[in-house]
């Protein structure tokens, strides 16, 4: 029997679970930015097993970009600790895979490509802290204007470890003078999703040459009275295993998170049914 697609709209007022059981079916294959709110969403970094200790040292060492919230057993495609039904393989709208340092396909379904020393390594989002920002009436430009956060590189070394190092990756949200304050105070409440600012102001003194040419994402508008705020970014791990050139390794697509049964500000993220 074909699979009929799930809207958006629909899925905005489902569960989780009724989430990734539309994706896994193969009813739906969007971004998951709105969905399941509440919920966390996290990266995603799959990858062989010899490379895992270095990369999870890596994010140890870096955890503002590369907050973990969870890990798999080795060649398990289970993750038990963010949803007892979550399978790595089907769960995610869409995947990223890669070769040799370069994409070789984006699929929407991993079965096949699923190996017994593969490692799943899952990483925290700033939807997390974005929701909160909103809560408290601190408006999101490119939540507003319906587009991907503009994402930029750095001038901030990272920790190294291993093959893993380079530069951090960025993202810049313009907030009004009058709630820098509130939005560091926020977002400093989910070190899972990033945590705080690392930097506001002058786009130069992080290593952005211009505003409005992101390297990832899409440019949004800093007006009168707003002050440019800097994040730490997820795409700073998807970048570091590219640069390390791995024979094989599986990411998300940007956008397309897997959505845990975890709740987005509990205290830990295991999964308690």
């Amino acid at each position: 029997m074909s699979v009929q697609p799930a809207l958006y709209a629909d899925l905005k007022k489902q569960s989780a679970r009724d989430v990734r059981a539309a994706i896994r079916a193969g009813a739906y294959a969007g971004h998951t930015a709105g969905l399941a709110p509440g919920k966390l969403q996290c990266n995603l970094a799959i990858l062989p097993e010899r490379y895992a200790l270095d990369f999870l040292r890596f994010c140890q060492r870096n955890p503002k970009p590369c907050p973990v919230v969870g890990v798999s057993d080795t060649g398990d495609a289970m993750l038990p600790t963010l949803g007892d039904d979550i399978d790595i393989r089907t769960d995610v709208p869409r995947y990223r895979v890669f070769r040799d340092g370069q994409l070789a396909d984006e699929v929407t379904d991993i079965s096949d490509l699923w190996a017994d020393d593969l490692v799943t390594v899952a990483l925290g989002c700033s939807f997390t802290f974005e929701n909160a920002l909103v809560r408290s009436g601190i408006p999101v430009r490119h939540l507003e204007a319906g587009r991907n956060v503009p994402m930029y590189r750095s001038n901030i070394a990272l920790n190294p470890a291993g093959p893993f190092g380079g530069e951090m990756v960025i993202t810049m949200r313009p907030v009004a003078e009058d709630r820098v304050r509130d939005a560091y105070a926020i977002s400093a409440k989910y070190p899972q999703a990033h945590g705080a600012p690392i930097g506001q102001g002058d786009p130069a003194t992080v290593g952005i040459r211009d505003l409005d040419a992101p390297e990832w994402g899409e440019p949004v508008e800093v007006r009168d009275g707003e002050v440019p705020l800097y994040w730490a970014c997820g795409v700073t791990p998807q970048n570091v295993l590219l640069a390390a050139k791995l024979p094989f390794v599986i990411t998300h697509s940007p956008g397309h998170m897997l959505i845990a049964d975890v709740a987005e500000d509990a205290e830990t993220t295991i999964y308690k049914p």
